[in-house]
């Protein structure tokens, strides 16, 4: 089944008691049993819920994975992963990351004895430097948060193997419709749901899809005990949402290829960060392993002062200033003090994310419109 095909009808079914085309949200707590342990594979919604459920389902196969599982936030979807860890277990992962993940690694599991290394994953050279007897877990993002960078998958999967550890892969940005680790060898895929799976910034969920018998089992597990699971509403949101999601990823790479180039162009930008650029490191991987450059855009001003920065992301009128990314509206954002200020400056500068940067998440609007908004507040 092709990719359109299995967002439309993936894990759903017409509903059996009326015809429903749509996936009912089964707004309950919990079901009836005929007896004692006699239910129809539904107990208790925190464990099971049919919406919840087919979600799962439509996720995993659009990841070409055997198992999903859907959780209240994005990091509830990362805490899931690391609970899986012990003790003296490490983890490296890539420097350049989404400040909220560097916060829940360094500050609420650093303490429980995981060990996690930050280092510059372009170069599977620096990630075999740092793995050790102790290496459990490889975290991966590409393209990475905020600067684009392209890390090699097939190749990151076979340094994960050779370590006998996991690989883990933060898809957000990419989407299954661009990109799909599992097939390139991954463990686990993690999903910002919130993000372009949603794609209409009206549902905050993370998912999980593995084909390991082993993960999945302790996914569940997890996922059941913990209890940070998502909505009935949020689910059918969101299976609603992923019914055109490859018509919109379309529309996001074809306005992120326009406005990337005009960014190139304008006298007042330093750098542009957009993986689709044939001189933008590792762009062979990207082709190789993506099959388009998506929507998201970093850009740097000359002088990188921060007063400019922060002046720009106000006079927008068609993107709009705030956290997130990947719904249908375009959003404009200030790394520094919003979505990376969790991490040290000293860190953040070394890896890029310097007082000027800016990060887009261009949407599905007219082009036109949305480089004329640029040209007038860089103006």
């Amino acid at each position: 089944m092709k990719f359109a095909t299995k967002a439309v009808h993936a894990g759903v079914h017409p509903d059996e008691t009326t015809g429903a085309i749509m996936t009912p949200i089964y707004q309950t707590s919990t079901y009836v049993q005929e007896g004692v342990g006699n239910h129809k594979g539904y107990a208790y919604s925190r464990t099971q819920n049919p919406t919840r459920h087919a979600l799962e389902k439509n996720i995993a196969a659009l990841e070409n994975a055997s198992y999903g599982a859907c959780f209240a936030s994005g990091m509830a979807a990362i805490d899931c992963i690391i609970k899986m860890l012990n003790p003296g277990d490490e983890v490296i992962s890539t420097n350049d990351l989404y400040g909220g993940s560097y916060r829940l690694f360094r500050t609420i599991f650093e303490k429980y004895g995981i060990v996690f290394h930050f280092v510059g994953m372009s170069d599977t050279a620096e990630v075999q430097q740092k793995v050790n007897e102790n290496t459990r877990l490889i975290w991966v993002e590409t393209p990475t948060n905020p600067m684009m960078n392209i890390v090699d998958i097939e190749a990151m999967s076979k340094v994960a193997r050779k370590a006998n550890a996991w690989l883990c892969v933060d898809n957000t940005f990419a989407t299954p419709y661009l990109q799909n680790p599992i097939d390139l060898g991954a463990d686990v895929v993690m999903h910002s749901v919130t993000k372009y799976l949603g794609g209409h910034s009206d549902v905050v969920m993370g998912a999980l899809v593995t084909s390991n018998d082993e993960i999945a089992k302790e996914m569940y597990r997890i996922q059941n005990s913990s209890g940070a699971v998502t909505a009935p509403m949020d689910s059918f949101l969101v299976l609603r949402g992923i019914k055109t999601l490859h018509l919109r990823v379309q529309r996001h790479c074809e306005n992120g290829e326009r406005v990337a180039h005009f960014l190139r162009k304008h006298p007042k930008v330093e750098s542009v960060y957009w993986p689709g650029f044939e001189d933008h490191p590792n762009h062979e991987v990207a082709r190789k392993q993506m099959k388009g450059f998506g929507g998201m855009i970093s850009f740097n001003l000359k002088g990188n002062k921060l007063d400019e920065a922060t002046e720009i992301v106000k006079k927008v009128t068609v993107f709009s200033l705030a956290e997130s990314l990947g719904g249908v509206e375009s959003l404009i954002g200030h790394p520094v003090t919003m979505t990376h200020s969790a991490i040290p400056k000293k860190q953040r500068e070394k890896m890029g994310v310097v007082d000027s940067l800016i990060r887009l998440s261009v949407g599905v609007e007219d082009a036109d419109d949305l480089i004329a908004d640029l040209e007038q507040a860089l103006a």
